[in-house]
Formats: structure tokens, sequence, C-alpha cells
């Protein structure tokens, strides 16, 4: 995975004016010490004044981290009630004894609930029927306790429904531990398959299982192993590496259930292998051997492997298929060509229809397409900026899609359409408790702001009805911005606590992303990064020119590679903003990049470029938040991160806070909040992910003299 976190629930930063003037009189910040470490490269010297942060296990690093914990919970104490007020505000919101809309596959329906009062879910079935008994698979909230953390994925039953393999993690480094339980004795074998992803495919016999496992140091996902039932894991068999360490790889059944396939990727080419689910003692074949530069994702249907590709400079990708017995790329055709305004982004098969998830001027769109010709149309969506995605389809044999659908103002629904008819049914729409939720009351818009070299950039916005638009309004800005991940326009329960305090919300889709199709997103990587930053800020300015609100009442958040974005953000216009928060931020961009041991850095280079080439090296140099750190005002920060974070180590917030504190000029308030216990995600119960959130929210709220 990349370091991605998408922190679409928070915000940041504290205290009134008075506040903050009276606990700086009282309150010390804790002062690193400096331990001059030269890094060198190109001949280039670097000086890292807190190189010696990065040892996890030493004693003095933790007691520095706990410093900084301690002088965050010194600052904050006088929201500590505010705090708790959001989270039960926030809580509150949600329906506690919720659960899914049931989904049926191989003669059971499936059921994920929560119970009141509980953190964690309730994994059940019922056979056949709805109105079947309920049977309890996997109670997570008694398998959680006694730990601090604790993550249940990966769950895969096998083909005969009597086997279910699941994935533990209780330490947030997303190293997760596969067994296997038997759902019809309640039986957990002994067998234990450590360091893998969590993930697992069954072959058809019902006693092959297929699995990754990850590299133990850099947490890459490189090995698939295939395990027999019963058998001892330190025996398993290799059946693939990922030798390449820009590579990941990964295992998974085709949905007509009748091929294992391996997945290889890098940030810009794929490559895949597939196996007769029937046959597990067979070898794997190369589906189409990797070329740089080809991407490619695969599904099965009939005599016909689909592919999604962007084959012959197909920059929005297209759709072709080539035969099962044939699949190298001389042997692939066009299905739907490619079209410059349209992104693909995925295809659902059903037996008699074709469904096409596209993107086209920043909206979502579902096309349906019947595989005799005799139909095409889109699902009408009439908002002006909103989400929708196809759901949870795994039937081959129906004439209903299930697509979720949610705006910026409207609750995420479930919605069941049938192809045939046009008929559609809203299964289920998320609940808004505690009684004072009214869509109505909310407005949402999309604008367009001019970037620095002309480029529009969309930006979407919601705030309450009566929020005024004279530069006073308190405005909330967040993006991501790297991956080509897009941040698409989505309802939150929690951001509601923001709003009716009369905060605006705004997204920025910035370059970086895919809002606007590939391009958007080759125009924001490697040596024209420097454009998500430039993009983010021009929004602000003119979301500032337009009066939504002023530099005193504007507050930008991003986390990981957003986090990054905030560092480039702080350097280049620390005046912009009142407040910043950045999560689990990407800051020591050079030394990560060349340290190949770290997690996720190998894999990364066709993003952010390999600083062991002097020309990334010193573009890459050129916006590194910890490097371009300098001896200016900031504005007020909060800064999390997590100890065991596997995606973004600890110690690039923490050396950037103490680089900060060194430098900075101003009187403004700087915090690192470090979880002990968790990583890249934050807390794994729903309530006490809550509280993070309340903890930022406060922060936010207390710097605009909001208390209540």
């Amino acid at each position: 995975m990349k370091r991605l976190l998408v922190f679409l629930l928070g915000c940041v930063t504290f205290a009134s004016a008075q506040n903050k003037n009276d606990l700086k009189k009282d309150i010390e910040a804790p002062k690193a010490k400096k331990v001059a470490k030269e890094l060198e490269k190109h001949g280039d010297v670097r000086i890292d004044n807190y190189f010696w942060m990065n040892q996890r296990e030493d004693p003095e690093v933790i007691a520095y981290l706990e410093a900084e914990n301690d002088y965050n919970d010194k600052m904050t104490s006088h929201t500590k009630e505010f705090q708790e007020k959001l989270f039960e505000e926030m809580k509150g919101r949600i329906k506690e004894d919720d659960e899914s809309v049931p989904y049926k596959l191989n003669g059971y329906w499936y059921i994920t609930r929560f119970e009141k009062g509980y953190d964690y879910p309730i994994y059940s079935r019922k056979k056949e029927t709805q109105d079947a008994p309920e049977e309890v698979m996997f109670n997570v909230n008694k398998m959680a306790e006694g730990y601090e953390y604790y993550s249940l994925g990966g769950l895969n039953v096998s083909p005969d429904n009597k086997l279910v393999a699941f994935g533990t993690d209780t330490l947030s480094r997303r190293k997760y531990t596969i067994r296997i339980k038997n759902l019809e004795t309640g039986e957990i074998y002994d067998e234990e398959i450590k360091n893998t992803t969590g993930g697992s495919t069954w072959a058809n016999d019902n006693k092959t299982l297929y699995y990754t496992k990850k590299d133990t140091q850099t947490l890459r996902s490189y090995r698939i192993y295939k395990h027999i039932l019963g058998t001892d894991p330190e025996k398993d068999e290799l059946v693939f590496e990922e030798e390449d360490e820009t590579f990941n790889t990964y295992v998974y059944k085709s949905k007509s259930r009748e091929y294992i396939i391996i997945g290889s990727h890098s940030t810009l080419t794929t490559e895949y292998r597939f196996l007769d689910a029937d046959k597990p003692e067979g070898e794997f074949k190369i589906f189409q051997p990797r070329v740089r530069g080809l991407e490619y994702s695969i599904s099965h249907f009939e005599d016909h492997f689909y592919v999604v590709t962007n084959k012959d400079e197909a920059t929005n990708f297209k759709l072709m298929k080539t035969p099962v017995d044939k699949t190298g790329m001389e042997n692939w055709v066009d299905v739907i060509p490619h079209r410059k305004d349209f992104l693909l982004e995925d295809i659902d098969i059903f037996k008699e229809y074709l469904v096409v998830s596209e993107r086209t001027n920043g909206l979502n769109k579902i096309r349906i397409i019947k595989w005799d010709d005799s139909k095409e149309f889109y699902i009408p969506f009439d908002n002006e900026t909103y989400t929708a995605y196809t759901s949870i389809n795994p039937d081959f044999e129906t004439d209903m899609l299930r697509y979720t659908y949610n705006s910026l103002t409207t609750p995420t629904s479930v919605v069941e359409y049938n192809m045939k008819t046009g008929d559609k049914v809203v299964l289920k729409e998320q609940e808004v408790l505690g009684g004072k939720f009214d869509k109505d009351n909310y407005v949402s818009e999309r604008l367009w702001a001019t970037a620095e070299d002309g480029t529009q950039i969309p930006v979407s916005l919601v705030y309450r009805k009566g929020t005024k638009k004279d530069g006073n309004s308190p405005l909330l800005q967040y993006a991501y911005g790297s991956y080509g991940s897009t941040i698409d326009p989505y309802f939150s329960s929690v951001r509601l606590s923001l709003l009716d305090r009369g905060f605006i919300y705004a997204i920025a889709h910035i370059r970086g992303g895919e809002y606007l199709g590939r391009e958007w997103y080759e125009d924001g990587k490697l040596f024209t990064k420097k454009n998500t930053f430039t993009d983010f800020i021009d929004v602000s300015k003119f979301l500032v020119r337009e009066n939504y609100t002023s530099s005193n009442h504007l507050y930008a958040m991003g986390g990981s590679a957003g986090g990054l974005l905030m560092g480039a953000v702080v350097n280049l216009a620390p005046n912009l903003y009142n407040g910043v928060i950045s999560a689990v931020p990407f800051v020591d961009v050079v030394t990560t990049m060349l340290d190949d041991s770290i997690p996720l850095t190998t894999g990364e280079y066709d993003e952010w470029g390999n600083p062991n080439e002097q020309e990334y090296y010193e573009y890459m140099k050129s916006y590194s938040p910890y490097d371009n750190v300098v001896a200016q005002e900031y504005p007020n920060m909060l800064v999390t991160t997590g100890l065991h974070d596997s995606q973004v180590q600890y110690w690039e917030p923490a050396k950037w806070v103490a680089k900060l504190r060194e430098l900075k000029t101003d009187d403004n308030i700087l915090l690192l909040h470090t979880n002990m216990d968790a990583g890249h995600g934050g807390a794994s119960g729903r309530f006490e992910a809550l509280k993070e959130v309340a903890e930022e929210y406060a922060f936010l709220l207390d710097l605009e003299g909001i208390n209540q």
C-alpha cells in the first residue's frame, strides 16, 4: 500500500490568543538534543541534527516522544471537557447497533454488524435466506479483549463454506498472522502463518490456501506461498517471488471462481500470472510479461479475459479482451476504445451486462452495456458534486447492480439498481442520529480556482445554510494530491460538528490525484510534484479572494503524503494559514527515499523519483519539508504520528517538529502527539478513533475562540 491515509474526517489547531499566551508563560516546550549527522550524496552534504531519533527502541527516543505527549496534554488541558463533549456529540450521531446490507455469495448471506456500546464488528452469515438462523463467524469485540490495538481482516471462506481463513494484527504494523477456523465446529486450527498481508485465496479443493508474505524489514509484499491444510506452515511451498524491489505482489481469485491470479505491480507497471483454480498442483502461467509503463488489470468471463489497460498510449485507459488461451498483448482487441475526456476506472462483469466505472470532468459515471449490444446507458445522477461507485457484486447470475451514492450533503446510500427495468431501491441510507440533522440545512458547491500557471483547479465545498461569505467564516481546506488517489466529495456525520459551528469545509482536487483523469496525476508527480503544492496554495488564495474566509480563519489539513503537502505549504506560504494539521506526515523525503531498508521506499521511485540519481535528488531536496525548514514564522500546528507506523516512520514527524521548534521565529503553538500503541491508521476501535478526531476539532475550534 501507499503512504496513504485519507484523513477526511479531521482538522486541527488551537487556543484563543489569550489562552495561548497564558499557556506559553507557564509551560516549556521540549527541546530535543542536537547530534550533528553528516549525510552526503552527489557531493552535497546535509546536516541532520535529529537523525538519532530513528532508534525506536532507544529509551532516550521514547523519553522525548513522551515529553512531547506530556507537553501536548498540558497545552490542551483547557480543552479536555470540550473534547469529551465533541466525542459524545460525534458518537451520538452514529447508530451503534448498525449492520451492513447483506450480500449473497455461494449460498450464504454475509452481514457485518455492530452492537451498542462496542467498538468492533461482528461478522456473521445466514444460509440461503435472510430469515435463516444467524451463524456468528467472528465477534471481534471478544477477540480484541486485552489489546490496545486489534485488527481482523482478510476473511476468506472456502468454496465448500466449511472453513474461513482470517488475519489478525495486534501491533498496527500491518503484519498479519493468518489462521483457519472450522465454521462447523468453531475450532481454530493450530497452524499460524506469520508476517503476511492478512489476505488469502482458497483453491477449489478446499484445502489449498495461497497467501502473500512480507519482507520482515521493508514490509514489502514479495512472496506468494501455497499452504496445504493440516501441514506445517514452515514447510509451505514458495510459488512466486517478486525479485524487483520496486514491485509488490498479491494473490486473489477471479470473480468467475475459475482462476487463481497472482498480480505484481509498481507505480507504472503491472504483470499477472494465472492458474486453474481446480488444479492447485499446476504451474502458474504468465498473462503478459511486464513492459515498463504498461499497466493492465484482468477479469475473466466465459472464454475471454477482459483487460483494462493503458496500452497504445491510452492515457485514460481502455477496455480490451483476449482469448483465455492466447493472453499475450498481441492478441488483445478493443472493446471500449480510449477516450481523452473519460477515465476508465474499473469494470464489473455480469452474465448479461458489462458495467463500466468512468470519470469525466471529475464526476463519477456508471455505464451499463448489455453484452448483445441491445442496450447501453448511464445511471442518472443529478447533484453538482457527488460520489458514486459500484459496491459488492459477487453474483454473475443477476440483473441487479449494487452501487453506493453520497455527496457532501447527502448521507451514504446503498442502492440496488435493476439493469433490465431501470428500477432502483435504496436498500439502506446512513442514519444520522441526534435529531438535528436535515440535509436541506446544508449547501454544497463546486468551484474552479485558477492556478499560477493558468490551470483550473476544482474545489468541492460544503457549509451550513446561513454561513456568511464575508471573509470572517472559518474554513478548513483538505487535500491529498499523490499516487493518483482521488479524494471524492463524500458525506461525513463527524464533519457536522464543524459545519454546525460555522465552518466551511473544502476539498481541493489538486494535481497529483486523478480527479480530472490520468494526466492530472502525471502533472503532479516526479519533476512536476511542486504543482501539487502550488495548486493547494492557489486554491487557498482563491477562497480568501472570494471572501469565503481570510488568512486569520483559514486552516489546512493533510495526512501521510498529504502531510508532505502540509509541510511544503507551510514552508512556501506560512502566513496564509492560521492553523495546520499534519497527520502522520511524510516530511523527510530525501533521507527516506535514500534508505531502501525503510518500508515502501523502493516501490515509490516512480512516484517521487530515485534520489540516487542526482537530478531527482536535487529536485526532491528543493521541496522536502524537513530540509527546507527555515528561520521564519509558522502557523499554529498540530502534528500526529504513531510509534508503530509502517507507512511513515514516526521519526519523520518527530524530527520535523524538533527542527521547527529550533528555527521558527513565532510564538504560535506547535504540538506533536504520538500514539504509542498504534500505527498509520490510528486507533483500531470505531469510537476510539473518534477521540482522536475530537482532539483535532477542539484544537481547531479553540483557535477560533469556540469552546462549546
